[in-house]
């Protein structure tokens, strides 16, 4: 990727919601500097400020992404406490650009991308709007530096260098595999109910459990048997079961209802499955 080649697409998340006009306006900023760039609008439904469920959604989309801008503007200062400066940032990895605040959000995308090769901080003003917003920075420092970016900007024009070690980052989620059980947590929950935990398929691979097993899984309201199997559609309606879903991680659901509100569960909470007792695993 160089700057003069030039990138036709930019991917949008945020937590703007759809309610009002900030996402739209934002595409209008990018349509003024960059007019033939495809805007390909991944989600804005991120909880407001929900740094775990924006970042999972990101690194998540990302690698079924063609090489482009990732734009990605979640940060709890959007919304009580607005105002909190935060360092800009264009991140490179992969054939990638993101775009976004230094809270943790773009990390774990540009790793799901094969790490993150350089990060700059965005300084330069003639690449912003003027002036720019102490509350709206989507608009005024992101929207803009995207569009310049898919327009063929060398992203070293942006600003210094910032060392990837020096980068905020996410506390790492929960998931291991001991003696007896898998241990992990709820990392998100979607529309339908459907609980996705933090842990991966390498886990039950390496704990020995099959599809077609039944599983001991521990959450809020107790211990809850459920088969592991491949989709909703190996249990009958109203029923539960598990399986790794198209992230690679390990999902609760309800065919027809909702796993979270029958389990309890929210993100953060604690899920674990047991392991068979004679198995004997290292922890």
């Amino acid at each position: 990727m160089t700057a003069t080649t030039g990138i036709p697409w930019i991917g949008f998340l945020s937590d703007y919601g759809l309610s009002d006009c900030h996402v739209g306006v934002c595409h209008g900023v990018i349509a003024a500097t960059a007019p033939t760039a495809r805007v390909i609008d991944l989600c804005h439904e991120v909880p407001p400020g929900d740094l775990r469920r924006g970042s999972a959604l990101l690194a998540q989309a990302a690698p079924d992404l063609p090489p482009g801008v990732l734009l990605a503007v979640v940060d709890p200062a959007t919304g009580p406490g607005a105002g909190t400066r935060r360092r800009a940032l264009a991140v490179a990895a992969g054939g990638f650009l993101l775009v976004g605040p230094d809270n943790g959000l773009l990390l774990p995308a540009a790793k799901a991308l094969g790490g993150a090769r350089a990060a700059y901080e965005i300084t330069a003003r003639r690449y912003l709007r003027q002036p720019v917003s102490a509350t709206f920075r989507g608009r005024d420092v992101f929207a803009p530096v995207a569009a310049h970016l898919a327009d063929g900007l060398d992203p070293a024009a942006l600003g210094p260098k910032v060392p990837i070690e020096a980068l905020v980052q996410l506390q790492k989620p929960v998931a291991r595999l001991t003696a007896h059980r898998l241990e992990g947590e709820v990392l998100s929950v979607d529309r339908w109910g459907t609980v996705q935990t933090t842990l991966e398929a390498r886990l039950f691979e390496a704990a020995g459990l099959r599809i077609g097993d039944t599983l001991n899984v521990h959450c809020r309201i107790g211990v809850v048997k459920v088969p592991f199997g491949r989709s909703h559609a190996d249990v009958r309606p109203g029923e539960a079961v598990g399986y790794v879903d198209s992230a690679g991680l390990f999902a609760l659901a309800r065919n027809t209802n909702s796993a979270a509100e029958e389990l309890q569960l929210q993100p953060g909470d604690p899920v674990a499955v047991r392991l068979p007792a004679t198995m004997d695993t290292a922890g």
